[in-house]
């Protein structure tokens, strides 16, 4: 079984997306162009904290100095510590920090505008297709401006990844490309053929040995964020220093995680109900199983997870449960989480 490691503040993520709808049958993206265009907009992140050092990639995603990456990346001097970004032409400068999102492993950084910097411009993820050549721009294990490429080799993935605060993150219908992912290109940028940013390399997979270690370097199989969902978080992180996620206001767990559930319908038991929550609202109970979300077929956490994450406060989720055998649907209004949550 293949294990997700977080490409972490050591290097970056090389690889390669395409947006828009090009021929997919083509070979590759002609990496030397997109790189010598979009090089100068992906940026090396040093950081330096109470809890150790590292470093990552990122990309300017605005004139006035607004930089993406990784939550993972800045971590370990979120509080308390110093971020330096170091451009591609080795300039460097101290960043600060404009917000970050734990949830989604996102976050946005804030330099002085840069002359030797370019805005990476955004392409649109929901246009990849499977096969398409891309190119991902880092700086894997720390060494800055470097170039790798590959297809993506498979849409809407869900990756759940650690997070600092004891946490977990959830890559949200991520793409998965063989392009290199390597410890360093968390934060950098995977762009199409035309040099637009589709995702945000985050995560590569490692295959454990039978020793108990696991492989070290890319194995093939790395994952990114999509740029329309990434695009989405930074605007709302450079407008109000954090995100707002919804809640269902509900505990669940896999039926087949129930003891005497095992002949239920697969689906996810409801163990927990917030009193006047939106579940409540809606008219679940404890002990009831819910087969579908919006029409979707539901039988594992992740899914719920990601409608928290994709959906905003006060949209309504239309939902499919079981009670004591009995199919009931109902419709409930997404609440907001708690601050900090």
């Amino acid at each position: 079984m293949a294990v997700l490691l977080v490409t972490a503040a050591l290097g970056f993520v090389v690889g390669a997306i395409v947006t828009g709808r090009p021929d997919v049958t083509s070979v590759a993206c002609d990496a030397r162009s997109v790189a010598s265009r979009r090089l100068p907009s992906v940026v090396t992140i040093q950081v330096r904290g109470a809890s150790g050092t590292g470093s990552g990639s990122g990309e300017v995603i605005r004139p006035d100095g607004h930089i993406l990456t990784n939550n993972h990346v800045i971590a370990a001097a979120a509080n308390g510590g110093t971020i330096t970004v170091v451009f591609s032409d080795g300039a460097s400068q101290q960043a600060s920090l404009v917000g970050r999102d734990v949830a989604t492993d996102l976050a946005v950084l804030k330099t002085a505008p840069h002359d030797g910097a370019d805005v990476l411009p955004w392409g649109e993820s929901s246009k990849l297709d499977a096969g398409q050549p891309v190119v991902a721009l880092g700086a894997p294990l720390g060494l800055s401006s470097s170039v790798t490429t590959g297809v993506v080799s498979a849409l809407g993935r869900s990756v759940t990844v650690p997070a600092d605060e004891g946490r977990t993150a959830l890559l949200v219908s991520a793409i998965q490309t063989d392009a290199a992912i390597n410890p360093g290109n968390s934060g950098g940028a995977l762009v199409d053929c035309d040099g637009k940013l589709v995702g945000v390399p985050t995560a590569g997979a490692t295959v454990p040995n039978p020793d108990g270690g696991s492989t070290s370097g890319s194995i093939g199989i790395g994952f990114a964020i999509p740029s329309d969902f990434a695009r989405t978080i930074s605007d709302e992180l450079i407008e109000h220093g954090s995100v707002t996620h919804s809640s269902f206001g509900i505990q669940v767990v896999p039926t087949s995680a129930v003891t005497g559930a095992e002949s239920s319908p697969a689906g996810l038991f409801v163990i927990g109900v917030v009193p006047r929550g939106p579940a409540a609202a809606a008219g679940l109970a404890e002990q009831d199983i819910i087969t579908e979300l919006d029409g979707t077929r539901i039988t594992n956490t992740e899914q719920l997870q990601a409608l928290t994450l994709t959906r905003r406060p006060g949209d309504t989720v239309k939902v499919t449960y079981l009670r004591g055998g009995t199919e009931h649907d109902g419709e409930i209004t997404l609440g907001r989480q708690p601050s900090g949550s």
